[in-house]
């Protein structure tokens, strides 16, 4: 005996849709256990994944008003393809391409700690050798250079940058804002920043491996 699934062409359609939907979703989490377990590679991975999305989108569209929320849609059919719906719903793109962002963006961002470091490094130096050394000036200074060493992940808790620039905003902290740092202090300053500032530079390598 034949069962009917739909009563005419529109309902037949909207079966046709659902089973291609469906089809998307499962072909999805196939090939992202593909991925995982390393049997396919990346690039035809990512190729076959846009292709997937592109389709998973249009389809979407088309169906945005018979079902709204893909996940219930999923979770209504028993598929149990949370790895699919992640890539198809959440985020939108092959996880070759979501992997190549994240490094781009942790790069960028290493950059700018690194180049702002830097830049306070030399600020701080240049200003004892301006002969800018009372509190109100050095301290500044030195807060800002510590707070860029505290943003960058490479540098370890103990790196003598972090520790020195914490023992001198320690001591400064107990001046009052108008003392200078004698000839001495001002000497002894200036050669922890340029020792701290060399060790900074030389683990830069070590940070990009």
């Amino acid at each position: 005996m034949e069962v009917k699934l739909w009563n005419d062409k529109r309902e037949r359609e909207m079966y046709e849709n659902f089973s291609e939907l469906y089809a998307i979703i499962k072909a999805t989490e196939k090939l992202e256990k593909a991925y995982i377990r390393d049997l396919v590679s990346p690039s035809d991975y990512e190729t076959e994944c846009q292709k997937l999305i592109v389709h998973f989108k249009t389809l979407s569209a088309t169906l945005k008003d018979l079902v709204p929320n893909v996940e219930r849609f999923a979770e209504t059919y028993k598929m149990d393809c949370s790895a699919a719906v992640y890539r198809l719903v959440t985020s939108g793109v092959p996880a070759t391409v979501e992997h190549r962002a994240a490094a781009v963006a942790s790069t960028s961002s290493s950059a700018s700690v690194v180049a702002e470091c830097v830049q306070n490094f030399i600020t701080s130096m240049d200003s004892l050798k301006l002969n800018m050394v009372a509190v109100d000036q050095v301290y500044p200074l030195l807060s800002d250079l510590s707070a860029s060493l505290g943003k960058l992940s490479i540098l370890p808790p103990d790196f003598e940058g972090k520790v020195k620039m914490r023992e001198w905003l320690v001591r400064l902290s107990k001046m009052g804002a108008s003392d200078e740092l004698t000839e001495q202090q001002a000497r002894q300053l200036h050669f922890d920043l340029e020792s701290s500032y060399n060790s900074f530079m030389a683990a830069l390598p070590n940070a990009g491996n």
